[in-house]
């Protein structure tokens, strides 16, 4: 109980813990002492009462994969018939919707498309910023490494090429956990940890910023989660180029990993976990998609100080049988009725 103590006080003075402290706060400290320390660590990053959220749209711009993950009920392989590249006219419509719902970016991802070739990323691009005034979040790590391979691009000179048409930042998807003995049972065909890692890096270097998540409640243990969030706090001190956390819990349904779904309270543990450990990245978002109001709510307590999207539209999740939709009214009042003041952020967590 001493060691307990000792890293409790630890955390209060705001000095970093390792892997073993970290686990050892995360294993047995109750359920409210978790939440005390990140609520306070929250507000020592946060003094204002302020929660922010942005307003997007996640764009799926294919279905066709051929990373063939285990947890995913969206894909299509291809040559089934099955899948779909967006056309311009549907894009269009899909962001136009976005801007006149008050959007300032879209979340851009799709499928490992091996009949995608740069041309058609590029054209993409440069076609959305010729038409809109917004801002483009796209191309998580494994969709930017398999372009690479699919070019022979070095992952600096594809990211390079991917700016100059018009990406202006990384979402943080398709981490799950970063250790590859899991990685290699979630998600067979996707890159290796140290690839996803270095996508950030170089996308870093080059001056974008990115976020970074964490899929659990899979097939990982409690130390995989620690030793994700520490390849992600190594890589922060290293490029400073992460601007937020997001923690969510996998969604078994429909899927081919047959486990039992996480509890509310095993999430927020983690939530909490991630906001102590995590003592370099200014932003611990809450994930409302997979746990619903009532919870994101309570993550507000628990060390999160953002809400993440209204998410206009959302697929992957959906399709493993989740369907929240938050419209920005509704985001807003959660945000006041829990006592904070609800604030619109942009990408780069400037208050708008």
């Amino acid at each position: 109980m001493d060691r307990l103590n000792k890293i409790i006080e630890k955390v209060k003075e705001n000095q970093r813990i390792d892997i073993d402290e970290g686990l050892l706060l995360f294993r047995q400290a109750d359920f409210l002492t978790l939440a005390s320390l990140a609520n306070r660590k929250r507000f020592f990053y946060h003094p204002d009462k302020i929660v922010t959220y942005v307003v997007d749209r996640n764009i799926n711009y294919t279905n066709i994969c051929v990373s063939g993950c285990r947890f995913c009920a969206f894909f299509e392989p291809p040559g089934q018939g099955r899948g779909y590249v967006l056309s311009k006219q549907v894009l269009s419509d899909k962001i136009q919707e976005t801007i006149d719902l008050g959007g300032t970016q879209i979340l851009l991802q799709g499928g490992m498309n091996p009949d995608l070739d740069m041309a058609y990323y590029v054209d993409m691009l440069k076609f959305i910023k010729e038409n809109f005034d917004i801002h483009i979040h796209g191309f998580s790590p494994p969709e930017i490494s398999f372009i690479a391979k699919q070019t022979s691009l070095s992952i600096a000179q594809t990211i390079s090429i991917l700016k100059q048409a018009g990406l202006s930042s990384i979402p943080g998807g398709g981490s799950e956990i970063l250790c590859d003995d899991i990685r290699q049972k979630v998600s067979p065909n996707k890159c290796l940890s140290e690839e996803w890692l270095q996508v950030m890096r170089q996308a870093h270097l080059q001056g974008m910023r990115s976020s970074a998540t964490m899929m659990f409640g899979h097939l990982e243990e409690d130390v995989h989660i620690f030793e994700h969030m520490n390849k992600i706090r190594r890589l922060q001190d290293e490029t400073h180029g992460f601007t937020a956390f997001i923690p969510w819990t996998f969604q078994p349904d429909n899927t081919k990993i047959s486990v039992r779904k996480k509890t509310s309270v095993e999430y927020l543990r983690v939530l909490a976990a991630s906001r102590l450990f995590l003592d370099n990245i200014d932003n611990i978002q809450a994930s409302w998609v997979t746990q619903g109001d009532k919870i994101a709510q309570t993550a507000l307590f628990f060390g999160a100080n953002d809400m993440g999207s209204t998410m206009i539209e959302e697929n992957v999740v959906a399709s493993a049988g989740i369907d929240f939709m938050l419209p920005k009214e509704e985001l807003t009042r959660l945000i006041s009725k829990a006592g904070f003041e609800p604030r619109q952020r942009d990408c780069y967590y400037h208050l708008l």
